[in-house]
């Protein structure tokens, strides 16, 4: 039976890092998203493994990020589903747990870079094309947000996004 479980680091890093290889290829250190988070740790509490028999068989990381005015949001990826584990919706899942331990935090905005039809289905929604910039280049209509908090409409202006140091 799948549980899903907040990351513990010790534990979980070595098998996320697996995942995350076969997942994506060796390619994906090369992403915007990557930018985001090379200079920032994680947030373990917040970020979420499935464990299937003890297995990592999922996993959604979140990781901090500065955003317009000095605030902050969380910033949510990757999604990885090892292969033999997909088509049950898990990602979805594992992620929406993520949006869930993130609000019960307080945070008050989520960010991803993901396709919209399917994170759309939990909340997400693609953001202003004319008021968001990322380091690097993205395509703007898989940059998504979610609100978690009624002060997410603080950053609903300009909304420059870089990572915490």
């Amino acid at each position: 039976m799948i549980q899903i479980h907040p990351e513990t680091p010790a534990k979980h890093a070595d098998a996320i890092e697996d995942l995350f290889d076969r997942t994506f290829g060796p390619g994906h250190f090369a992403k915007t998203a990557e930018r985001l988070r090379e200079f920032a740790i994680s947030v373990p509490d917040i970020s979420r493994v499935a464990l299937d028999s003890g297995k990592v068989v999922a996993v959604t990381r979140a990781w901090p990020v500065n955003v317009a005015q000095g605030g902050a949001a969380i910033f949510v990826g990757p999604v990885a589903v090892d292969p033999g584990y997909r088509g049950d919706h898990l990602g979805l899942k594992v992620t929406k747990d993520v949006l869930n331990a993130a609000r019960r935090a307080g945070w008050p905005l989520a960010l991803l870079i993901g396709a919209p039809t399917y994170f759309g289905r939990i909340g997400f929604k693609v953001a202003p094309k004319d008021r968001f910039s990322l380091p690097g280049p993205q395509d703007y209509n898989r940059v998504m947000l979610c609100e978690l908090s009624e002060k997410a409409a603080n950053f609903m202006g300009a909304i420059q996004v870089s990572p915490t140091r």
